[in-house]
């Protein structure tokens, strides 16, 4: 099994509040959604907050200290003003944060759009099997935009070439906000300590690297309490920073220079390019830092709501920061000499210490945003195949997005120790941050392009209006920052490729070894023919196969092989596939498939059990249980055959029936109209049932009493002989690391070790 999870079950739903007054009245809802609000102070903008701490200084770093004229100061602040107004307001919380998947955003979450309503994608599981509503209930696109949505829909979908392409842009961008979670920690806390040597100019540098070691270490070591109680602690940090921020922005306008604020006409950029020329070009690579965080606002979408979030970030961060940055600027056109230190010279002497005190805790709130948006990218990757098996855990039972990693955490603490110990110079950290920052964004633009013409069926020329906008903005940023690479923007670059190239050959390794499954399942007649030459004996209890697929119309290789050198099983036998799908969340009543392999007497079943990308497995033994009661539905069910047939989702032997959250044993099952209506039936006791169910449920439940137990495969997957070179580096030597340094099926599962049967096999793809 390559696609199983382990982390405490959380029920499969959006954002739920802790009462029923929330979800019931207006005031409870206006009042859930100010609290997440709150909470998404201390998770999703401190990374924006954080930056006039250096966005001057590393502007100012280059050539550019050679222009100190007002003009030049000017410009800089003009360009920061529009920046954080059209990419942050604009691009992300006005526009992109509508393109969320059911209330999760990210790069994946604009993918998984894409592939729901075509066939761009290379996504592992589909719906094949059964219905489901969340899929039923998309917007049909509009007849008169339809001929352009086609259009681009068919020139992708007949080209394979570019739906990999499409693919690996995804993970491209999935692994530049991983590089992100390395340098927004880094940057901001290096960035914050450093204000020491403003007061004690002797204080050596190795100090204030062990002080920001010391930081990012308790940070890390915090993220396993969970987002929940994280936001709570830090948001009145955030709160108190941006107060500190506005207020002494204000003052330093008023004080130094009330006349900055014509920079907010875009003449001043004009003239900042006119004076400064390629040195201003070369300045966007530190003007870029003020947008650093955009990124993670969207990424972060599933912890909190839309709604909190545009309140959050339009009423409170985005004027505090635009004061902010003017009253930096205020100062600097009259102390040129502070260039390099402007954000600390500015503050009033009688509230330095508060304010570094609160700078350096705020720089532990800015990186708390973007270790979320890790998780977040990286759980959505995980599920869909993408990404290794890990452990996640869910921390809030109300808000189901909010996750830990461990081994994510703790790998992303010894990368910003490396790289805070390795740099120790803000400059060189900060081009490599720009660079992976402007990237990601990029590819968010790129993604928008699609979702506008497929996912919303608008008309192209909106779509390319969207994309040739920001875009173009974007890769000027782009370019400035590909200038850095020699000077320390080349980090990223390599920690992007190996992350990059760890996704795809997870993903590649592990869809083959799927369809090498698929290819090789044994057809139920040559099993059956096969069992009754080898004397085959039926042991008593109940056995569960978990199987990657669920070997319609066959059983299992893993199984096959089993059965061929130890001819016995138990009397009845379940195979069991769990499958994760492009949609956030699968609604409970119809998560589970079941059918029958064969004959009744045989009494085998295979159950696919569906789950959304976000949703977390259920912790083993309520599984077992909810498992075996839907095999006994699907018996209560096999009864009104007739009316099956009529309802369309429950058929004969050998497919599967959807099996809703409570069956009445004396009716027909539900069609897939009354499961998208909501219409729910009562389960009554085995008593009630036909005598053949009764029957089987009976002996069912008599061998329950007799034990269970668990066969799972145990494969080792390698390239055939014949295979490229490239293809067998990627299968035998970083497929197989990979493998052999993730977790266990049987651990993710939670399987107990006493009742595990593990089944060793080669695959030779």
């Amino acid at each position: 099994m390559d696609d199983v999870e382990e982390g405490v079950g959380r029920p499969a739903v959006q954002l739920q509040y802790t009462t029923k007054r929330a979800a019931s009245s207006p005031w409870g809802l206006r009042k859930a959604t100010l609290l997440l609000a709150y909470q998404s102070f201390g998770v999703v903008y401190g990374d924006l907050c954080i930056s006039p701490v250096y966005v001057y200084k590393n502007t100012f770093s280059g050539k550019l200290r050679l222009h100190e004229e007002d003009e030049e100061i000017l410009g800089v602040l003009s360009l920061v003003f529009w920046s954080l107004t059209l990419i942050p307001l604009l691009k992300y919380i006005i526009l992109v944060l509508g393109a969320d998947d059911d209330g999760e955003g990210g790069t994946f979450a604009l993918y998984s759009l894409m592939c729901r309503r075509s066939r761009m994608g290379l996504l592992m599981n589909s719906i094949n099997d059964g219905c489901l509503s969340v899929y039923s209930q998309e917007e049909e696109p509009r007849e008169e935009e339809l001929k352009s949505s086609l259009a681009i829909k068919s020139f992708i979908e007949r080209h394979y070439s570019l739906r990999v392409l499409l693919l690996l842009f995804v993970l491209m961008g999935t692994s530049m906000v991983i590089g992100d979670g390395v340098f927004t920690p880094t940057m901001s806390v290096l960035s914050a300590v450093s204000g020491l040597r403003i007061k004690f100019p002797e204080l050596h540098e190795n100090y204030t690297v062990l002080l920001a070691c010391f930081i990012l270490v308790v940070l890390f070591a915090l993220q396993h309490y969970g987002t929940h109680r994280v936001g709570f602690l830090f948001a009145p940090i955030l709160l108190a920073w941006l107060g500190c921020i506005g207020g002494i922005g204000i003052y330093n306008i008023f004080r130094w220079n009330p006349s900055v604020v014509r920079a907010l006409s875009p003449y001043y950029i004009y003239n900042f390019f006119r004076k400064a020329g390629k040195d201003g070009w070369s300045s966007l690579g530190g003007i870029v830092l003020c947008i650093t965080g955009a990124e993670a606002m969207f990424a972060d979408l599933g912890h909190f709501s839309k709604l909190s979030l545009r309140l959050g970030f339009t009423i409170v961060v985005y004027p505090c920061l635009v004061l902010a940055y003017m009253g930096e600027a205020a100062y600097l056109s009259k102390h040129r000499e502070d260039l390099q230190s402007s954000f600390y010279k500015a503050l009033p002497d009688r509230v330095f210490w508060p304010v570094l005190i609160i700078a350096t805790l705020a720089t532990v709130v800015g990186s708390q945003a973007i270790i979320s948006a890790t998780f977040s990218i990286i759980s959505q990757s995980r599920a869909l195949g993408c990404f290794p098996r890990i452990k996640i855990v869910h921390t809030s039972s109300h808000v189901h997005g909010q996750i830990y990693i461990p081994e994510v955490n703790w790998a992303l603490m010894f990368l910003c120790l490396a790289v805070t110990v390795g740099f120790r110079d803000t400059e060189m950290i900060g081009n490599a941050y720009g660079l992976a920052v402007i990237l990601v964004m990029f590819a968010t633009t790129c993604l928008m392009f699609l979702v506008i013409t497929v996912v919303w069926s608008r008309s192209v020329a909106l779509a390319a209006l969207f994309t040739a906008g920001f875009g173009s903005v974007e890769l000027t940023y782009l370019s400035a920052c590909l200038a850095k690479v020699p000077h320390g923007g080349w980090l990223p670059l390599l920690l992007s490729l190996g992350t990059l190239l760890a996704m795809s050959t997870w993903h590649y390794g592990t869809k083959r070894k799927r369809e090498h499954e698929a290819q090789s399942k044994v057809r139920l007649d040559r099993f059956l023919g096969l069992s009754a030459g080898m004397g085959l004996v039926r042991v008593p209890g109940v056995g569960f196969v978990y199987a990657a697929s669920a070997a319609a119309g066959g059983v299992p290789p893993v199984f096959a092989h089993f059965v061929t050198n130890f001819p016995a099983f138990h009397r009845v036998l379940v195979f069991v596939s769990l499958q994760t799908l492009a949609v956030p969340r699968v609604p409970p009543g119809e998560r589970f498939l079941v059918g029958r392999v064969g004959a009744p007497a045989h009494r085998m079943f295979r159950c696919v059990v569906r789950y959304g990308y976000k949703e977390g497995r259920r912790d083993h033994f309520n599984f077992e249980n909810q498992l075996l009661m839907k095999v006994v539905e699907f018996l209560q069910l096999q009864d009104a055959a007739a009316a099956a047939k009529a309802g369309g989702c429950v058929s004969g032997s050998g497919e599967l029936s959807v099996i809703p959250a409570h069956v009445d044993a004396g009716s027909a099952p539900p069609s897939c109209s009354e499961i998208d209506a909501g219409r729910r039936v009562r389960f009554e006791e085995p008593s009630g049932a036909a005598a053949g169910s009764e029957e089987e449920v009976k002996t069912l439940l008599e061998e329950l009493e007799s034990g269970v137990s668990y066969m799972i495969g145990h494969t080792c997957v390698q390239a055939h002989e014949s295979s490229p070179a490239v293809k067998k580096f990627a299968i035998n030597v970083v497929y197989g690391f990979l493998r052999r340094n993730s977790r266990r099926p049987a651990v993710e599962l939670g399987i107990p070790n006493t009742s595990l049967i593990e089944v060793g096999m080669t695959y030779k793809i």
